[in-house]
């Protein structure tokens, strides 16, 4: 089946074009499908509800009392900038843990308030601003309360990681042993699955009661702690849809009362067209309300602008 396009149109000329495949997928029927979403694709931090998921049930997040921005944060893909940071000191310090605890790496903050913040200090970056620090601070106080082994927490074979094998495949419905495993930019396990099983998993998780409803409860109640653009996205339909986002174009998405779910994967790896294809797909898939879908398609902005603010051409999403 051809794939969807996303098409960045100067002077009426086709400048450049993302190629995506989508699955969308309702009551357990397929509702769009574009390209190829029966290829396994990492799910790369799309993966994160599922980790938060697994972080909760392991009583972990009751024994140590996180908050509802605390668990947003272990769910979410940060930008380092103060409240974010904030959020992963207290899970690390609620588990009476370090930041050197962390196997994530350090990089600088990407938002510019952090990045000010921490210019300013004159410090270095480390592992509390790197973009995955939540989830390795809830995957590390995990660790800590089921008793495991805390140096070896990111290894394919640690009780943590299969319970987080686990939880992907039971929502996609799949086997564990049907997911490919690779190593994410933060050095964790990142799962291989189809766009339409990833699809699928979204649409159990936003319609099953218990943790994994306090799980998305808690990152649509505090969008910003999840990160760009999914704080947009989800603000514009509080409530009513799950967003996130991950590396090399994957996104996916859930919507809460509908069992929908739908995944993308723009073929570049770009980020960019994210909020535009889905601007068009939920309209056209009328999964959202009319006052969701103008803030949505706002967001969107079909309009290209340069530095100036001048309309310099448009952005175009062929179905």
């Amino acid at each position: 089946m051809k794939e969807l396009l996303c098409e960045y149109r100067r002077a009426g000329r086709v400048e450049s074009v993302h190629r995506v495949s989508i699955a969308a997928l309702e009551a357990g029927k397929p509702a769009l499908i574009r390209g190829s979403v029966d290829e396994p694709v990492f799910m790369r931090s799309c993966a994160k509800p599922f980790q938060c998921l697994t972080v909760l049930e392991s009583g972990a997040a009751d024994a140590y009392g996180f908050s509802g921005d605390e668990i947003a944060v272990i769910g979410g893909s940060h930008p380092g900038e103060p409240e974010h940071v904030r959020a992963a000191s207290s899970i690390l310090k609620k588990a009476k843990l370090k930041v050197s605890d962390l196997q994530c790496g350090a990089h600088p903050p990407s938002g510019s308030r952090g990045l000010r913040e921490l210019l300013k200090s004159g410090q270095e970056p480390t592992a509390i601003h790197n973009n995955c620090s939540g989830k390795h601070s809830g995957m590390v106080a995990a660790t800590r309360f089921m008793r495991a082994p805390l140096e070896s927490y990111l290894k394919p074979s640690h009780p943590l990681q299969k319970a987080n094998v686990r939880s992907v495949a039971r929502f996609a419905g799949l086997k564990p042993g049907d997911l490919k495993l690779g190593v994410d930019g933060c050095s964790a396990p990142t799962f291989a699955l189809p766009l339409r099983a990833m699809a699928r998993a979204l649409a159990a998780f936003t319609t099953e009661p218990g943790t994994p409803k306090r799980v998305r409860d808690a990152m649509m109640a505090h969008p910003v702690m999840v990160g760009r653009p999914c704080v947009t996205i989800m603000s514009a339909a509080p409530g009513r849809i799950l967003a996130k986002g991950g590396a090399e174009g994957v996104y996916v998405c859930g919507f809460p009362g509908r069992n929908a779910g739908l995944a993308l994967k723009v073929h570049d790896g770009n980020a960019r067209p994210w909020t535009a294809i889905l601007s068009a797909v939920i309209r056209k898939l009328g999964w959202l309300e009319k006052e969701d879908l103008a803030r949505l398609a706002k967001a969107a902005d079909g309009v290209l602008k340069n530095h100036a603010g001048r309309a310099v051409g448009e952005v175009r999403v062929v179905l």
